[in-house]
């Protein structure tokens, strides 16, 4: 059978086709981790002058890439601590790249990011 006329055929070998656009899609989410990584490292270091803080599931979650979980913890910190608007700016970014707060609007209860978001305003109209 014939090809219509401007039809091309096109042909792959393995592992060859389109890797262009896998190694883009490959560093679009490893840039977004690395940048939530960042802010999440900024945030902890707010902690690490602070006596009677165990940092140690924190430091397991982010050594495991477990980023979600390690803001949550990071929140229960400075939930119960007065920490300063840049450690709940560095979360807010955090929340912001991992996209936590387009999910929290529609959860029945409220969420380590609701609480980031709260920190983040009051602390803001105080400044």
């Amino acid at each position: 059978m014939g090809r219509a006329a401007g039809e091309s055929r096109v042909t792959s070998r393995p592992g060859t086709s389109n890797t262009g656009a896998m190694t883009v899609d490959r560093q679009t989410p490893q840039a977004s981790w690395n940048r939530t990584r960042g802010h999440l490292d900024a945030a902890r270091a707010h902690l690490t002058d602070l006596s009677d803080i165990d940092l140690s599931a924190t430091d397991e979650f982010l050594e495991h890439n477990e980023l979600g979980l390690a803001f949550d913890c990071l929140v229960d910190f400075g939930d119960d601590l007065d920490l300063p608007l840049a450690f709940w700016e560095h979360l807010d970014q955090a929340a912001r790249e991992m996209r936590l707060y387009s999910d929290a609007l529609h959860k029945p209860h409220l969420t380590a990011a609701d609480l980031c978001r709260r920190y983040v305003a009051a602390a803001s109209e105080q400044n």
